[in-house]
């Protein structure tokens, strides 16, 4: 029985009417979620339904989360909008293929990335880039939305009321109760177009029954136009779901593990390509409810897969008479909040670069597309790491009186010694930043009369590359021609055995100091 995951060898028969009742909660939230994401992928709407059942068992048997809920979601939706609608029309069976493959893709990545333990990957998308993706994201959704809100009388009326009732059932009914009013909504304007005569656009005949499982492969030319798409799904969907999982996991002191995260996601994916459906994740919203509502296990997953599966082998002609409008609002609504404002706000006060990486990351999306839009983001936060390195803080320091701790003269009242620079490098030193901390030194050194030592402070060094090897090497000796030493103090552990290696190093070995006091006294 090892084969079987760990909550299922531990389970406790405590944890099942909250595993139960988490299901069914879900499973009324995920219904109009799963139909109005599949819309917004450009799908019908029995691909969401059809994402809603294989899906959350994969991840269920491996998975770390014990309440993250896998499925559907606004920003993987139009990710894969976005990346079809060049390829095939929408809602054409073509397009439905290349879904397919587009998940299969994501999911292989994912399992490969599991694999090879990649799991830190996720820290390549910084918090605002990712916070700029998603409100980018929610404004593309948004407007494209519109069109299914605003046409005849009829369609306008049912579009604006149901986003009115929504808005309000969030602002009046906190907690589970104004989690489930899309649902409500989507019942109350079904019944609405079937009793009367309303010109309005309506999901049409869904197919009753369970998905045909079966495995299709991307052909060459279909595998080169995905690639790309499927990995920026993979990365996006990931840390959303390592954010939602963590974030939900240290309520109850649950910890979960990235690399099991990728593998989970990774079969969450691979399932939803075998019966039909399109890329998944863990959604925030529906992980929310899940946990509110009592979930203790991936046993509430599954629950909520069976119940799916119920609706689709016996009430998809419930579904005929769904306006089109309800499910563009409910999209509208939901996608309305993930874009945090204050999180720019709280962001620009902070550091500027992150705020530009938020936004840049947000116009690129709107202006360029999804998939431009996450790599300008990327590419402007590591850009800006680069940046920041090449211009390190460099601090000349002095002895507070009476300690032996040493603070920047700019900062603090403290005590200089004629002749000797003491100077603090809070970076390390490598090709891109050498040239700019060679000349603040010589700058600090010219304006130093007498001088007979430079001290230079490396306790927030963790590495020095061969070209800054190099401008040490020059400076000292630049130093010496001066009637000047170079001193160095503080040097860690790694650096300093590297050091030695080097003429450098034997040359300046008897004036390497453990620490700064250390080399103030000699």
């Amino acid at each position: 029985m090892k084969w079987l995951p760990g909550w299922i060898r531990s389970y406790k028969a405590a944890s099942l009417p909250g595993d139960l009742t988490a299901g069914l909660i879900v499973t009324v939230m995920l219904i109009p979620q799963s139909l109005a994401y599949a819309m917004l992928a450009g799908l019908p709407p029995q691909a969401g339904l059809y994402a809603s059942i294989l899906p959350l068992i994969a991840y269920a048997a491996l998975g770390s989360s014990m309440t993250l809920a896998v499925g559907p979601v606004a920003v993987l939706s139009l990710m894969t909008a976005s990346a079809l609608a060049p390829l095939a029309a929408p809602g054409s069976p073509e397009y439905a293929a290349l879904a397919v493959q587009l998940a299969l893709l994501s999911g292989v990545l994912l399992l490969v990335f599991s694999a090879l333990r990649l799991g830190f990957i996720a820290q390549f998308l910084s918090q605002p880039v990712v916070a700029g993706f998603i409100a980018g994201s929610a404004i593309l959704i948004v407007l494209s939305q519109l069109k299914h809100v605003v046409g005849s009388p009829a369609t306008t009326a049912l579009g604006l009321g149901t986003i009115a009732f929504l808005l309000a059932a969030r602002i009046g009914l906190p907690g589970l109760a104004g989690k489930l009013a899309p649902m409500a909504a989507i019942v109350a304007t079904t019944a609405l177009t079937a009793a009367l005569p309303l010109e309005v656009s309506v999901v049409g005949a869904v197919p009753r029954g369970l998905p045909d499982l079966a495995l299709a492969l991307p052909a060459p030319q279909a595998l080169a136009a995905l690639w790309l798409p499927a990995l920026l799904l993979s990365l996006v969907g990931f840390v959303e779901s390592v954010s939602v999982g963590r974030s939900l996991g240290a309520k109850r002191g649950e910890r979960i593990a990235p690399d099991r995260e990728l593998a989970g996601l990774g079969a969450a994916n691979v399932a939803a390509a075998v019966s039909g459906g399109f890329p998944v994740t863990g959604g925030f919203a529906r992980s929310v409810v899940n946990f509110a509502a009592g979930a203790n296990t991936p046993l509430a997953g599954i629950v909520c897969a069976a119940l799916m599966a119920g609706v689709l082998a016996g009430a998809t002609g419930w579904f005929h008479s769904l306006p089109h409008a309800a499910l563009a609002a409910t999209i509208i609504v939901a996608v309305s909040s993930l874009i945090e404002w204050h999180v720019l706000r709280d962001i620009w006060r902070y550091d500027r670069g992150d705020a530009l990486a938020f936004l840049a990351t947000a116009a690129g999306v709107v202006v360029l597309g999804v998939e431009q839009g996450v790599i300008a983001g990327v590419a402007l936060s590591l850009g800006l790491i680069v940046w920041r390195a090449s211009r390190p803080h460099i601090a000349l320091v002095g002895r507070v009186p009476g300690t032996e701790h040493f603070r920047n003269v700019e900062r603090h009242e403290v005590q200089t010694l004629p002749g000797v620079l003491a100077v603090r490098v809070d970076e390390s030193l490598f090709f891109g930043n050498a040239a700019a901390v060679r000349e603040r030194i010589e700058q600090l050194a010219a304006a130093e009369p007498g001088l007979r030592r430079v001290l230079l402070i490396l306790s927030a060094v963790n590495h020095i590359d061969a070209t800054a090897l190099g401008m040490l090497g020059e400076l000292e000796r630049e130093l010496a021609a001066r009637g000047a030493q170079l001193c160095l103090a503080e040097v860690k552990g790694p650096v300093m055995d590297r050091l030695m290696r080097t003429e450098l190093g034997a040359r300046i070995k008897e004036r390497v100091f453990l620490s700064t006091h250390q080399g103030f006294q000699a």
